[in-house]
């Protein structure tokens, strides 16, 4: 059966010493090769994702495919310029479709590619609304994008990666666990203690996990489930890839 990896990174945009901690995320994204990366707060204005996608192709080792970027800008007249999301990808790629999920016009973007038996596999990337008290908003996001992926063009094999800014037991984690299993939870029977804030962004002693990687019942089994993206530049341990941590699963299709 099909073996791919799959991953998830919050950019946090250009905010937060960009230039100093991006060659840190080249590195880190190259260490792992994932398949299928779902990236949030991509920059539009300064390409962020482009240059993103030609560090790791350029360094990638000969003979490794290299990746597309797919991205999509938020459905807003102000933030759809300056900020989006996308999605990473060496397999082959079938078709792309996207879903507005409203709330400063966040969407979410899926990319069905082709898996090595020739099976198609849905991965949808998406970013919640950040309001942490606005939780009623989260769960009409979160009925949206299942009702989307079980009517539109539905395949038994689904991923659903991104930064959901709830916590698990808040009620939009709750609706996507009525037809999705966590990769994290299935490896670890719970999810991560917190994947906000790194050191870059130090917000007292608030932390949480908002970042998961949802698999659908076609994905028969999650060999691997970690977070990633987690280590500081050697000499200065307060610069980090992001604000966030990544989260990173292994699925057997």
């Amino acid at each position: 059966m099909p073996q791919i990896t799959v991953a998830t990174i919050n950019l946090r945009n250009r905010s937060d010493r960009w230039r100093e901690r991006r060659h840190l995320l080249v590195a880190q994204l190259l260490d792992e090769t994932p398949n299928l990366i779902s990236l949030q707060e991509i920059s539009f204005p300064i390409a962020q994702g482009r240059w993103l996608r030609n560090q790791i192709n350029a360094r990638l080792p000969e003979g490794i495919r290299p990746y597309r970027l797919i991205q999509l800008r938020k459905q807003h007249p102000i933030n759809g310029y300056l900020e989006g999301i996308g999605v990473l990808t060496n397999l082959h790629i079938l078709y792309t479709d996207s879903l507005n999920l409203g709330y400063g016009g966040r969407v979410a973007l899926r990319v069905n590619v082709e898996l090595s038996n020739r099976q198609p596999l849905d991965f949808v990337a998406t970013h919640f609304h950040h309001l942490a008290a606005d939780k009623q908003a989260r769960q009409e996001q979160a009925l949206m994008l299942t009702g989307w992926l079980a009517d539109s063009r539905p395949v038994p094999a689904q991923v659903i990666a991104g930064d959901f800014n709830e916590l698990p037991t808040g009620p939009a984690i709750q609706i996507m666990k009525q037809r999705y299993r966590s990769a994290y939870q299935l490896r670890h029977d719970f999810e991560p203690l917190a994947t906000f804030p790194t050191a870059l962004l130090p917000l007292g002693e608030w932390s949480g996990c908002l970042d998961y990687i949802f698999v659908s019942s076609g994905i028969r089994q999650v060999p691997e489930a970690r977070i990633f993206c987690d280590e500081p530049a050697p000499e200065d341990d307060t610069l980090y890839p992001s604000d966030h941590v990544g989260l990173l699963a292994t699925l057997e299709v």
